[in-house]
């Protein structure tokens, strides 16, 4: 570990992850968009000062705030912008020596009143070795010149940012004859005199003119792409003025895929009273824990000297393993948040951004799916969609899903469709799985829905503390928490109707298709009427749950996505458990589902559909029209693998136990991801390994699942302890839970007051 400047990082080191995306060393770059740029340069004066190099690094600049500005005008001159809308002004100042010159210009900024810029970008020195056809005097006199502007710089550094430009490496089999004498030696002579004389200069100042050496590394990689063997191609270019825009904006805009230059956000009132709770909690676990071991020294089992019988040590009460136990949850919880906050808050660990190669997504794809067939076994029980074959489907999509994320496959759009897919089946088991609950149990009781909630939602909630993020960012759990409080409203409103009421009077089906269609047609509803939806969701304190920016829109949009697949969920385990009851299937050990002829119909069927989707999805062009028709179409592509998955007896009978492991887990994987296994609330990647990628991403992967599983353990301890089964005990911990939240909103109002 050699320090949080990551600023000096991303001005000096890095590396391309592939052919044009400029990864700096141990930090994330932000891609800065024109509106970004306007907003961060406001009423902002920034200079170019050198020759035709720096004048190439001005335009590109520029280009981040106008697009549209073409490179015209007198090359060997003054060339000035000015953005009028954002009141930005950028000059390029045609100094091509370091002279008397250069000197005077940068020296009227130093005195009097003169307005100073506020970014000053320095660099030159190929004229001078082309002028003077690369002689020795030539570099002497440079370090001459340097040396009386290295204090005027050094004095501008104090109020603005001055950055001096090292010299890119040449090409030199495509230099022209007069350009023969500027040669890689030369350059890097120049470039060791200016770096020596500018740290010396500023040796005994706080204020420092930062040396943008990170130039050199990519020309290094582009320049034999150069037009002239001089010049750097457009993209190398385009980098540098990225860079640039970084060092200077990201502590302003505080971008989230931005990690360079960005100082560790300071800690809110919430979570400092967070830190305290779980220091306490582990002092509490200690202590109780060197009183029982001090206890069972003393009440270990002995000889009796008197009557030679063995003595037992007294059994500890109920109450205290009940604390114990408690304690034990929040010290490990304790720990493993101080993990998250030092992987994803701290300056502690890098990140990088994320870069996609096809071989990156699909081979680890192939790797797990072989792994997941040597860990064939047979079901406990043969029903369609039985509990390990659920747990199967949730763990492989749960993998792919995160391959998917740390490959960065978002950008590939055929592979998106595929993962939205993945994310609807998700859904899909919501309404299925609660949908059977209700229908068979019956069972509407406050319990049932409080441990589902408190499970849904406690790691959630808790990241929301530590992490100073809203509960929309985890946006997956609220969106299975909202459905399944509409599939609970939807079955537990009056007429209460189950599947043992239904038995008695066949006419209570009908009754409870006419509550799906009343539901269907207020999701109708809701998906079209944006200021409808928006409206129920931006009341106080719903508000605080569901905005994002200051807005529920994201909220809005993630709903929508999914909006229908659920229902889905609902209706085929509705049709699924009704042909059950009614034995018109088969589901015995190797069976298929159906008659041999029938089986074979809906088999074909279901692959035919399976592929067409597959075909449609992979031909997708536009990301919004196809979002627009995923709802309708992605139940398609679940109900033809279900059936493709339980028609045929044997493999209906065998699951994989490597997967149905991952999908007991998959919600806490899911999670988990955001902050220590992806980095920047899933815009990067975590590196604790530097310089290793495949190396970094093992140890990492490995930490990541041991956590997720720890914390799945600690969710279902703390779920019988905070949940009990008493209505009466269950009834005061609501109360509790009530007065917790309504503290959180309490403090959480306090931090936006002091914010604003």
């Amino acid at each position: 570990f050699k320090g949080g400047d990551t600023c000096e990082y991303l001005l000096s080191s890095g590396r391309f992850l592939g052919e044009k995306v400029w990864q700096p060393h141990s930090c994330m770059m932000h891609k800065y968009k024109n509106s970004e740029a306007k907003h961060c340069l406001v009423d902002k004066h920034i200079v170019f000062i050198g020759d035709s190099r720096i004048r190439q690094l001005f335009y590109s600049f520029i280009k981040l705030i106008n697009p549209q500005v073409k490179e015209e005008g007198n090359k060997h001159g003054n060339i000035p912008f000015e953005e009028k809308s954002a009141s930005i002004k950028v000059d390029f100042l045609w100094y091509p020596e370091v002279n008397g010159s250069m000197r005077q210009c940068i020296k009227s900024w130093t005195e009097g009143s003169v307005a100073k810029p506020h970014i000053i970008v320095v660099g030159a020195a190929t004229w001078s070795i082309k002028i003077h056809n690369g002689s020795n005097e030539a570099l002497t006199q440079y370090k001459i010149n340097i040396t009386s502007i290295a204090p005027l710089l050094e004095k501008l550094a104090k109020s603005s940012d001055v950055y001096w430009v090292l010299q890119d490496p040449v090409y030199e089999d495509m230099l022209s004859d007069s350009r023969k004498m500027i040669t890689n030696e030369k350059i890097d002579a120049y470039n060791e005199a200016a770096v020596r004389i500018l740290n010396s200069s500023s040796r005994n100042s706080k204020a420092k003119v930062k040396v943008f050496s990170v130039s050199k590394l990519i020309a290094q990689e582009t320049i034999m792409k150069s037009a002239d063997g001089l010049h750097l191609p457009e993209s190398s270019r385009d980098t540098n003025a990225m860079i640039l825009m970084n060092v200077y904006c990201n502590k302003i805009m505080k971008p989230i895929d931005g990690s360079c230059c960005q100082p560790e956000p300071p800690l809110t009132l919430i979570q400092k009273l967070a830190f305290c709770f779980f220091t306490l909690s582990i002092i509490g676990y200690l202590i109780i824990n060197l009183i029982h071991r001090n206890n069972f020294r003393k009440n270990k089992s002995c000889t009796d000297l008197e009557s030679g019988e063995e003595k037992k040590p007294a059994i500890s009460t109920p109450n205290v393993s009940t604390l114990e136990m408690l304690l034990q949850s929040f010290c490990k919880l304790g720990l493993i948040m101080t993990y998250f906050y030092l992987c994803d808050r701290a300056n502690l660990f890098m990140k990088e951004n994320k870069f996609y190669t096809h071989s990156s997504f699909f081979i680890p794809i192939v790797y797990i799916l072989v792994l997941g067939v040597f860990y064939t076994e047979n079901t406990k029980e043969t029903k369609v969609l039985n509990r390990e074959q659920t747990d199967e489907w949730k763990g492989w999509m749960q993998l792919v899903i995160l391959i998917y994320h740390i490959s960065g496959a978002s950008t590939f759009l055929p592979v998106y469709m595929h993962i939205r897919v993945l994310v609807a089946a998700y859904l899909f088991q919501t309404g299925y799985g609660h949908f059977s609950y209700f229908w068979i149990k019956g069972d509407f009781g406050v319990y049932r829905v409080c441990q589902v909630l408190f499970r849904l939602n406690f790691l959630v909630v808790v990241l929301c503390i530590v992490m100073d993020r809203p509960y929309q960012f985890y946006y997956f759990v609220p969106l299975v928490t909202v459905w399944f409080m509409i599939i609970y409203g939807t079955l537990a409103i009056w007429p209460q109707i189950v599947q043992k009421k239904a038995n008695g009077n066949c006419l209570w089906h009908f009754g409870l298709l006419l509550k799906l269609i009343c539901l269907l047609m207020c999701i109708y509803f809701l998906s079209y009427s944006q200021g409808a939806f928006e409206k129920i969701f931006s009341f106080w304190p719903l508000s605080k749950c569901f905005e994002l920016n200051g807005n529920v829109y994201e909220w809005w949009f993630r709903w929508k996505l999914d909006r229908y697949v659920v229902f889905h969920g609902m209706l085929f385990a509705f049709i699924y458990l009704a042909l059950q009851k009614r034995q018109m299937i088969s589901e015995g050990k190797g069976d298929p589902l159906f008659s041999n002829r029938v089986s074979n119909v809906l088999l074909f069927i279901s692959i035919v559909s399976f592929l067409t989707y597959s075909i449609w999805a992979s031909s997708c062009k536009n990301k919004t029209e196809c979002n627009e028709l995923h709802p309708s179409v992605s139940v398609v592509q679940i109900l033809a693998f279900i059936l493709i998955r339980n028609i045929p007896g044997y493999v209906r009978s065998v699951y994989s136990s490597f997967f149905a492991w991952f999908g007991k887990i998959s919600l806490e994987l899911f999670i988990c991801q955001y902050h220590i296994w992806l980095a920047a609330d899933t815009k990067g990647i975590l590196v604790l390994i530097p310089g290793y990628p495949m190396f970094n991403v093992l140890v990492s992967t490995f930490i990541f699942v041991c956590v997720a599983h720890e914390i799945s353990q600690i969710t279902n301890d703390l779920a019988q302890i905070v949940v009990p089964k008493d209505n009466s005990t269950l009834l005061k911990r609501l109360l509790c839970i009530a007065g917790f939240f309504s503290g959180l909103l309490l403090f959480s109002a306090m931090q936006d007051q002091s914010r604003h």
